[in-house]
């Protein structure tokens, strides 16, 4: 079990949303560097971050003029120079090249959202040419489907379903995100996501509602299954669990 602290960058600053809402939007600080510092300094192994504005508009931009999207990724390029731990990334990764553009940039591993739904057969080549290691899948459900476009639109596919095709597709780790709990510290869905590990056979990540340590305990006891980390956010930035004792737990199970 790894325990992933996560970092949501929107305009060059740490924020975190409720329910994939950018209208509930909570900032917790301007200087992402700094809160990666923070995380590093507190044991953290990874580092989940996530590019809303690309999520939001679907575009991956590396320039450091404009506004959105721009500024977050080179929030992301100074990041990954300032901390020795490796960071998996998502958010408005649309393309081969994105990933190219990502993985030299020194991120570890990349994550695909929607072009998961929408061109299947890139996430194939993804995995050709970069490896299985280097890329993941994020499947954000809301009521048993997934969602795209920064969560603004809903598929047909469960994420079972989806889940399935991509782990015949070569994908062995996926992020899944029970986005009805997402910042909301209501608790994880545990059942859900040992459910979608056995059925796929995928390492899946959990993210969405941790609240206290006791749901990185619970999610310890289904770890056999296949449930390969959790992603924790408002629950660190708010102090309902600390970092030091997510991760000594984690470590004991």
């Amino acid at each position: 079990m790894i325990v992933y602290p996560a970092i949501d960058l929107h305009a060059g600053r740490c924020v975190r949303l409720r329910q994939g809402e950018a209208a509930e939007e909570t900032i917790y600080g301007d200087d992402p560097v700094a809160v990666a510092h923070r995380w590093a300094s507190e044991g953290a192994e990874w580092l989940h971050i996530v590019n809303l504005d690309g999520a939001f508009d679907g575009m991956l931009r590396l320039e450091e003029t404009g506004t959105g999207g721009a500024i977050s990724l080179g929030c992301l390029g100074r990041i990954v120079d300032a901390v020795e731990v490796p960071v998996q990334f998502g958010g408005g990764v649309r393309s081969l090249a994105d990933i190219d553009v990502l993985l030299d940039l020194g991120v570890s591993r990349v994550i695909l959202g929607t072009v998961a739904v929408e061109q299947p057969e890139l996430v194939s080549e993804a995995v050709t040419r970069f490896g299985r290691r280097r890329v993941a899948v994020g499947l954000d459900a809301r009521d048993g489907l997934v969602t795209t476009h920064g969560w603004q639109q809903t598929s047909h596919l469960t994420a079972v379903d989806l889940g399935r095709h991509m782990a015949q597709r070569g994908i062995e780790t996926v992020i899944y995100t029970d986005i009805a709990r997402d910042g909301m510290l209501s608790g994880v869905n545990v059942s859900a996501t040992a459910s979608l590990a056995t059925q796929t056979g995928l390492q899946v990540i959990a993210s969405g509602g941790v609240s206290s340590i006791d749901d990185v305990r619970a999610l310890c006891e289904v770890a056999s299954m296949g449930v390969a980390g959790v992603i924790i956010g408002s629950a660190i930035y708010k102090g309902h669990v600390h970092l030091p004792e997510a991760i000594a737990a984690a470590k004991e199970a």
